[in-house]
């Protein structure tokens, strides 16, 4: 106190510096400027990340998680998470295959839609309904299906006898107006569950949901019935991508879909959906999706190993969430 003028503490003065900097662009777009000025620095070594028969390869790979991840954002707006979907594609790409040789193309879609139904639902039954924590039941439905589908396959790779005399192969091998099935696929339910999400009134409970569970409770809100439908979506467009996988390589193994449960939530969380729930974006899924694709094939177009994919993996998932908590922080001291 100085001449009866109380000075402002320091500690409420505005910040300013490279630091307030740093953290206002983290609470506005997270880690996706960084991974931006990263692809970029990879395109400058390797012009041919931006050739247009590599950008159309890429669209085409990248379909499969992106679809899985257009699900799985319904799930983390919600609160929740789904460590099964990748089990989940192995099995339904598995049986697809072993349908189609047995009953035709026609049967096949029918299981694969039938049997990502049903595990969403069960998974969003054990969630929304019982109650069980989405982490400890979703990794439980994981071992399972992963064991379901060893004993199914009898740990043996299976393939399409005729590969050439079936219309099954538009889904992972065809072009429309010039352009892969799998693409148009995945933009198609982009727009389709993006308007659900954000222009319906389940796209409004989901996010109310995973703002405020207790609060959208008392607002009339079934909260179970939204998270089990969220699930329920997760099952689907997760047995659309084994469609798209199972026709692409007319095959399927046991193991076809490990590890793609943690790109698919990388690639969500980088597109700046959080991993609390409550916020996000379909069209920032679709961004993620691609941007996590074309750095895995940068990567690979300078000769580096594949493995390190797992390593970007993961410092995906670290820095998003640092970042989170980082925004969080910068709300709370404002």
């Amino acid at each position: 106190m100085t001449n009866g003028i109380v000075k402002p503490a320091a500690a409420f003065k505005p910040k300013t510096g490279l630091g307030a900097l740093t953290r206002e662009i983290l609470a506005r777009f997270g880690i996706l400027p960084v991974f931006i000025i990263v692809l970029g620095a990879i395109a400058g070594i390797t012009p041919s990340l931006l050739n247009g028969d590599n950008i159309a390869q890429v669209l085409r790979q990248s379909s499969i998680a992106g679809v899985m991840a257009l699900g799985a954002t319904f799930v983390l707006i919600s609160g929740r998470i789904d460590l099964s979907i990748g089990s989940l594609l192995s099995l339904a790409s598995f049986v697809t295959i072993d349908v189609h040789e047995r009953a035709g193309a026609g049967a096949a879609l029918l299981a694969a839609l039938g049997i990502g139904g049903a595990v969403g639902l069960v998974n969003g039954f054990i969630v929304g309904y019982l109650r069980l924590n989405p982490l400890i039941a979703t990794l439980a439905m994981m071992s399972l299906l992963q064991g379901v589908t060893l004993v199914y396959s009898g740990g043996a790779d299976i393939y399409v006898a005729h590969p050439d005399t079936t219309w099954f192969a538009v889904f992972g091998r065809g072009f429309l107006f010039g352009l892969p099935v799998p693409v148009l696929l995945f933009a198609a339910l982009a727009v389709a569950l993006g308007i659900l999400l954000h222009m319906t009134a389940f796209g409004r409970k989901i996010f109310a949901i995973g703002g405020n569970e207790t609060a959208a409770a008392f607002s009339g809100i079934d909260t179970r019935k939204t998270v089990a439908l969220a699930y329920l979506i997760g099952g689907l467009t997760t047995s659309v991508a084994a469609l798209i996988i199972a026709s692409r390589v007319m095959g399927a193994q046991a193991n076809t879909g490990a590890g793609y449960e943690f790109d698919v939530i990388s690639a969500v969380i980088l597109g700046g959906t959080s991993f609390l729930g409550g916020s996000g974006t379909m069209a920032g899924t679709v961004v993620g999706v691609v941007l996590l694709a074309f750095m895995q094939n940068g990567l690979l177009l300078l000769g580096l190993p594949y493995y390190l994919q797992w390593i970007i993996t993961w410092g995906v998932i670290i820095s998003a969430v640092w970042a989170e908590m980082a925004a969080k922080r910068k709300r709370i001291l404002l």
